[in-house]
């Protein structure tokens, strides 16, 4: 088994409120079973929802050094925090150790986030939930790894 972001195959809850829907990530159903989620509705956010990014990584905002915002400042740190973990109890109950995530996002990136200023400009760096499943021992991937 294993965990992958619901909207990479195709369920309509990104922040936008459509899917990134990846053929590659669709064709590894031949093999295996990918148990979709998205952290960020685990976490009580809607879908469609304000765009956010993190400042800082994901590893400081689980330390409480960083925080997640929306484009309009408002702090959202708390939802990605609960998404995260209600995303770690998924993967102990089911025993999952790897993970298929969407890069650049807030929660899923894996090695590249947005910087938090909403400009577009990607840095080294986690998720939220990919940072919380890395610690945790989960092999986190991105879509662009396949």
């Amino acid at each position: 088994m294993i965990l992958c972001s619901a909207c990479l195959l195709g369920i309509e809850c990104n922040y936008r409120g459509g899917s990134n829907l990846n053929s590659r990530v669709l064709k590894l159903l031949d093999k295996n079973i990918l148990i979709p989620v998205c952290p960020e509705q685990l976490g009580g956010l809607p879908t469609p929802r304000e765009n956010a990014e993190i400042i800082g990584d994901g590893y400081m905002v689980l330390d409480g050094r960083g925080k997640v915002i929306t484009f309009s400042g408002k702090d959202v740190t708390q939802y990605f925090v609960k998404g995260a973990k209600e995303t770690l109890k998924i993967v102990k109950l089911y025993g999952i150790g790897s993970a298929i995530f969407k890069q650049y996002s807030p929660s899923c990136g894996s090695g590249k986030i947005y910087d938090g200023t909403f400009s577009k400009r990607l840095v080294s760096g986690d998720g939220v939930t990919a940072a919380l499943l890395k610690r945790n021992g989960v092999k986190v991937f991105s879509e662009e790894d396949i």
